[in-house]
């Protein structure tokens, strides 16, 4: 029954399962930045809730698109093709936000960047220490960062 909806088998599951992930996570940071439209705030809101999801689940359920990429091997082209596409979809939302808050494309997309290693590298370190101080230096350190750009003129 499965494989009727997914002929292409299991990589086409994941991928529909990749894809499903990164719909609602854009569909969560869209919320917040309607509601949060200073990109600091809204990176804090960000990176806190997913602190407090990692937390609550006692250490064990970071980013699911992290998790998929670390399992993912080169004899998968489609996954990995997919996980491309997926963390490009989060670096470009939130890009989109810093533009509107007046920071440069080109700059724009380097703190997206910057941001969305942080959110996950800062997930996957938490999750191994058991503990939040890894995201939670992460997330500090790079409100420091944000708060030194965006003040002044762009706030």
């Amino acid at each position: 029954m499965l494989y009727h909806h997914f002929p292409g088998g299991k990589t086409e599951l994941a991928v529909a399962a990749i894809n499903d992930v990164v719909d609602r996570m854009l569909r969560g940071l869209d919320v917040l930045l309607a509601s949060t439209p200073d990109p600091i705030e809204a990176t804090r809101r960000w990176m806190a809730g997913a602190t407090a999801r990692l937390q609550d689940s006692g250490f064990e359920s970071g980013c699911p698109l992290a998790t998929v990429a670390l399992e993912s091997t080169a004899d998968d082209p489609a996954l990995r093709a997919a996980l491309n596409q997926a963390f490009a979809r989060m670096r470009d939302r939130i890009a989109l936000a810093l533009e509107q808050a007046g920071e440069p494309a080109d700059r724009a997309r380097g703190v997206a960047a910057l941001i969305v290693a942080a959110y996950e590298g800062g997930l996957l370190q938490a999750r191994v220490a058991q503990s939040i101080e890894p995201i939670s230096q992460a997330t500090q350190a790079l409100l420091s960062l944000l708060a030194d750009r965006f003040s002044g003129a762009n706030r």
